[in-house]
């Protein structure tokens, strides 16, 4: 009887609190647009309307009728998926992005067929039942979506994954460290990303029994697959496992955008789906954020600008979904498994929902854009060619001759490592300075002196034997017969070898301290971020300042010892700074590059407009292929939902009411997406098909 009355008990037997349907509904959709309004709040609210005093005990209670609550609509959806005949093993997946999935027969190939990216979230952590030092509760309830991968399927990849990723040792604190001398001089982009390093590193603390979840989204930023992550951080086995559903439901031509993408891309290839993923043509590739903070021979493979095919896809669409699922993690924290899954599966639910109504949004916005670049950059790459006397192909080149040079820059020789240690006559000059200045004055100052000079000529003289020692060592491993003199072309030659390893570590410095001060920058305005974490990053950055004026003062140093001399930085090109890449430019090897076309500044600055040109063509093309097939998707839509409501309000009319119901609120939403496709196809430079496929 009072489900008839509308409302559900907080009880299976004699109720003696019942929450009505419309305020389980107004929590839902509250929840829904404001993630951080919990159950207690909602619950305190409602005493606050009843004038009665709030009581812990009523969170479990309205828990027990929203679960029920949801429990219901869950085989409501069901039942009207199946008579939709959306039940289908991976109907979600092939259906739930118009745009990217429902493909027309005739319709414009494209270079890749499916564009999605991967990333992994540690905000949405559970805690473990044993640190409040009781044993977990038991509760055989289950997530309800195909969103998630069981833990079964990720586990198939736990020991097939042999990962060739570099071993971390960079140290990336806060403070202004200064790089060990020993430290090599090789740059390698996995080195600024943690879930880059080792498995070994990737330990989470055993109070979580999940560190986060891993997720796919498409380049719409719709939600596809997620898992979550088992007491560890970003393992292989999650990324592996997402690409593995992936590759079985999307097919070949694929591309998958992951901040590592690069590193992970030979783990990718040397695990058990490496065959399959080269045989369906998978394209990795990093996000267009991330990848402006890999070194510059990373980005001229992986970055969406330099990769035909990738159009205006930024590849960054997780970092959106998680600045939303974020607000989640007051009220999944410390939730049972069951409830945290619920929890995300209703945000994700309704995040895809707001994703599919600003889809045509999405449409319109990146065809003016597209647009407005190919004008725009069309117009200045014209006038620069006219000025430097190049085409199109000279672009190409210049790409290539980068790359060249760029792969030409290799660590050092072992044998040219080791002549360098060989300056050994540092200690022998500082023994013979021991005895140089001794203040002259009165008997007492002349013997306090002399005591301190012999303590440096026995400290000098400690560090000249450590020194020949070392000095014969070496010899014997590079073989020399007679000892290089001071002032020989041989000791020259190395002399200089040491100043550009210098050189090549002043810079490393720098370059770590201003990629930590520009990722503080972007902090600083993030709406979420809370005013001590703020006043932490103000402060850091005010001590980063002062570290880098340091750093830069130590580079302009060593630049200056070489021959010949380095170009020589100023603070205001380091504040200009906004592509890490450019300082990979500054690591010249045994030649002066500047003299080369490519490496001029206006001739670099035409072939990244020639490339964006390039992405911004290819968006029109993908866009035009979009457009009809969102088009398509809901006319085909409305005419098999409509028949479905006919006949089921035939057959059974309370289903066909709830489905009619619900289309209603689609129907809407679709009358808005005809309104901004009409827009776009009325626009005179609108190159696509008109009407539907």
């Amino acid at each position: 009887s009072l489900i008839y009355h509308g409302y559900l008990g907080c009880s299976p037997l004699h109720p003696t609190i019942a929450v009505s349907l419309r305020t389980l509904a107004v929590y839902r959709q509250s929840h829904r647009t404001c993630p951080r309004f919990s159950i207690q709040a909602q619950c305190k609210s409602l005493c606050h309307l009843h004038n009665i005093p709030y009581r812990p005990y009523f969170n479990t209670q309205f828990s027990d009728a929203y679960d029920i609550y949801l429990e219901i609509l869950h085989r409501v959806d069901c039942i009207i998926k199946a008579a939709l005949k959306y039940n289908t093993p991976n109907w979600r997946l092939l259906n739930s992005c118009p745009c990217c999935f429902y493909k027309l027969e005739g319709e414009h190939p494209l270079a890749f067929e499916w564009l999605a990216t991967i990333d992994g979230n540690n905000s949405l952590k559970r805690w473990s039942s044993s640190i409040y030092g009781t044993s977990p509760r038991h509760d055989s309830r289950t997530y309800r979506s195909d969103y998630w991968l069981s833990r079964a399927e990720v586990d198939k990849f736990k020991n097939g994954a042999q990962t060739q990723m570099v071993r971390l040792t960079y140290n990336d604190d806060w403070e202004d460290v200064v790089p060990s001398a020993s430290a090599s001089a090789s740059f390698h982009c996995v080195d600024r990303w943690r879930n880059a390093g080792p498995e070994q590193r990737k330990r989470m603390f055993s109070i979580f029994d999940e560190s986060g979840i891993f997720i796919a989204a498409c380049r719409h930023r719709i939600i596809l697959l997620a898992c979550d992550m088992v007491q560890s951080g970003e393992l292989a086995k999650y990324p592996l496992a997402i690409i593995n559903r992936l590759l079985d439901v999307y097919g070949q031509n694929g591309g998958v955008a992951y901040d590592i993408g690069c590193a992970f891309s030979k783990t990718l290839n040397n695990s058990s789906l490496g065959p399959g993923a080269r045989a369906l043509n998978l394209r990795m590739m990093v996000g267009a954020f991330h990848g402006h903070a890999h070194n510059r021979r990373c980005q001229i493979d992986w970055h969406p600008l330099y990769i035909d095919g990738t159009g205006h896809t930024e590849g960054e669409g997780c970092e959106h979904i998680f600045s939303s699922s974020n607000e989640l993690a007051r009220g999944t924290r410390h939730a049972s498994p069951f409830h945290r899954h619920q929890a995300i599966e209703q945000h994700f639910s309704f995040w895809d929902e707001d994703k599919y109504s600003a889809l045509s949004t999405f449409l319109r916005n990146h065809y003016r854009e597209a647009q407005m670049a190919i004008q725009t950059l069309t117009a200045e790459l014209t006038a620069l060619k006219g000025v430097l006397n190049l085409s199109d192909t000279d672009f190409l080149h210049f790409h290539e001759q980068e790359r060249s040079y760029l792969d030409g820059l290799k660590e050092l020789p072992l044998k040219d490592q080791v002549s360098i240690r060989a300056e050994w006559n540092l200690a022998r000059e500082a023994a013979n300075r021991s005895l140089v200045e001794i203040h002259v004055g009165s008997f007492a100052d002349m013997h306090v002196a002399l005591n301190q000079a012999r303590v440096r000529v026995d400290g000098s003289y400690s560090r000249l034997q450590n020194a020949e020692a070392m000095a014969s060592h070496l010899e014997v491993q590079l073989g020399i017969d007679k000892r290089w003199e001071i002032g020989s072309d041989q000791y020259n030659h190395f002399r200089q070898e040491t100043s550009l390893l210098n050189y090549r570590m002043a810079l490393d410095n720098l370059e770590r301290l201003v990629v930590m001060r520009l990722f503080e920058l972007s902090k600083l305005s993030l709406s979420g971020t809370g005013y001590k974490l703020r006043q932490q990053i103000s402060k850091a950055l005010q001590r980063r300042s002062e570290a880098i004026r340091n750093a830069l003062s130590r580079y302009n140093t060593q630049a200056g010892a070489l021959i010949p001399p380095r170009p020589q930085l100023t603070w205001k090109d380091i504040v200009e700074y906004s592509f890490l890449g450019e300082f990979d430019l500054l690591r010249q090897s045994r030649s002066d590059i500047r003299t080369l076309d490519w490496t001029k500044p206006a001739h670099r600055e035409a072939t990244v407009k020639y490339f964006k040109i390039q992405r911004a063509r290819e968006e029109i093309e993908r866009l035009n292929v979009e457009i009809r097939r969102l088009r398509t998707a809901i006319h085909d839509e409305e005419l098999m939902v409509n028949a479905t409501i006919d006949v089921l309000l035939a057959s059974n009319q309370p289903v066909g009411l709830e489905l009619q119901r619900q289309w209603q609120t689609r129907a809407a939403i679709n009358a808005v997406h005809l309104f901004r496709l009409d827009q776009i196809a009325s626009q005179p430079n609108f190159s696509g098909t008109r009407g539907i496929g």
